[in-house]
Order: C-alpha cells, then structure tokens, then sequence
C-alpha cells in the first residue's frame, strides 16, 4: 500500500519559516515527479511547487516563488518544502504529491496523495 505521510505543519506568525517534509512508503518514486500542494478554506486544491524525478527541474506557482524551496532525497524516497518569510495568505492545508504531471491547459496533477497537515501563519 502506498502512502505518503507529511510533517512539519504548525502555528508561525508572518514572515516566519517553517519546513514540511513528506516520505513516502510502498513503492519508490524515484524515477517520479513529486511535489506539494495546498488547499485553503473555502477554495480548491492549487499547485505549489514540483521537482522532477532527478532533481533537476524544479517549478513553483508564481504566488511562493522566490520564497519556497523544494528538494528530494531519491534514496530516502522524501520531499521537503522549506517555506521562507510566510504570508497570512499561505495558511492552508499543505498536500504532499507523487507522480506529478504537467496537463497542458489545466496545471499539475498528481497520482498520489498524502493526507495533508495544517499550516497556519498568523499576522
């Protein structure tokens, strides 16, 4: 059974930083693109950030661009999101992803899905 299971969510007032981390268990996805995803209230699930299968290639959505990072270890099969000078407007529920894709037309997609933990940024 696959699972992909995050950490690092929590309570941090505006321009704190705060690391996710997601490992996956099941399969390996090192030949994958794995990436996170949030989901705030009252809106739908959007695109954060992707990393390619080998690293290599990495895409944010423009809105964490310039402040988040994302990075792999293929070996230890995890993907972290080290998120930097954070917004009241990043608060949402932060979904780890495995096997992104690219649908033109329509964003990111991803085939797995972790259950998620809570990133609240306070003013």
């Amino acid at each position: 059974q696959v699972q992909l299971v995050e950490s690092g969510g929590g309570l941090v007032q505006a321009g704190d930083s705060l690391r996710l981390s997601c490992a996956a268990s099941g399969r390996t996805f090192s030949n994958d693109g794995m990436g996170w995803f949030r989901q705030a209230p009252g809106k739908e699930r959007e695109f954060v950030a992707t990393i390619s299968w080998s690293g290599s290639s990495t895409y944010y959505a423009d809105s964490v661009k310039g402040r988040f990072i994302i990075f792999r270890d293929r070996a230890k099969n995890t993907v972290d999101l080290h998120m930097n000078s954070l917004k009241p407007e990043d608060t949402a529920v932060y979904y780890c992803a495995a096997e992104t894709t690219y649908a033109s037309g329509t964003s990111w997609r991803a085939n797995y899905w972790g259950q998620g933990t809570q990133v609240t940024v306070s003013s």
